[in-house]
């Protein structure tokens, strides 16, 4: 990841910084012409399809990178649309009649046995009850164990301060529904791609979705879903050039 010069004790911050954005500039300039090639490939059909739900549409909204939180209600589904290609959108859902009973990552990843949610994953709370259910899925995996990046860790990354951050993103959505950091949970990262090897490694790569996959949850009970569009420049997550991504809300007919 890029940037990352913890504790080897000689580098300053203005060295960290400047390596930092170096790698990114380069990097983003490879995801944008991957970009490109992928659009130029794919065509216009991918996305046709994905926003092409199968049912009344209850909102449809195209966000920039940064927060959105809204009720969704019993048996409605979200479609998570990735726009243009790689990039992660931070999750978490809470039980509208007991906002203490959130998303449980630890839950979810022993009950579905594995660390990767997907189509049939089913999403646990604290207390066991199933919050949402991934219904379909064009992409095979998300990440459950990266969290959301925070402005505070980022500078420790980086060296470069006050940068947008998912943790900030989710702070501003949460505190219009009374609620606060200490909120926060472990999330999921839908289109992020976190592989870990035998021996246990693990980092960001760049991902795995292209411009039009998509990720339908279906709500088991009315949830407050919030969410972090993620506005990270300086790691793969968000293919170095952080994009919008599409919202629709929808109930089957």
């Amino acid at each position: 990841m890029a940037g990352i010069l913890l504790d080897d004790g000689s580098s300053t911050d203005e060295e960290r910084a400047a390596l930092a954005r170096a790698t990114a500039a380069s990097m983003r300039e490879c995801s944008l012409q991957r970009y490109a090639a992928l659009q130029a490939s794919i065509g216009p059909e991918k996305l046709k399809r994905a926003v092409a739900v199968a049912g009344t549409v209850i909102a449809d909204e195209t966000i920039e990178p940064g927060p959105w939180s809204r009720i969704v209600s019993a048996n409605d589904h979200l479609r998570i649309i990735d726009l243009e290609g790689q990039q992660a959108v931070d999750f978490l859902c809470y039980d509208k009649a007991d906002l203490e009973n959130r998303y449980n990552a630890a839950n979810t990843i022993k009950s579905n046995r594995g660390i990767y949610v997907g189509k049939g994953t089913r999403l646990f709370s604290d207390k066991g009850d199933i919050l949402m259910r991934i219904e379909d899925d064009t992409v095979g995996r998300h990440d459950t164990i990266g969290g959301c990046c925070s402005t505070e860790f980022n500078y420790l990354r980086y060296g470069i301060k006050n940068t947008p951050s998912c943790r900030n993103n989710f702070m501003a959505a949460l505190a219009s529904h009374g609620m606060g950091s200490r909120d926060i949970a472990a999330n999921i990262n839908f289109f992020m791609n976190v592989p870990v090897a035998v021996d246990g490694s693990t980092e960001i790569v760049e991902g795995l979705s292209e411009p039009g996959d998509y990720v339908d949850l279906r709500a088991e009970r009315d949830v407050l879903v919030v969410i972090s569009n993620c506005p990270q420049r300086y790691n793969p997550c968000s293919g170095w050039d952080p994009s919008p991504v599409r919202l629709i809300v929808w109930r089957q007919d």
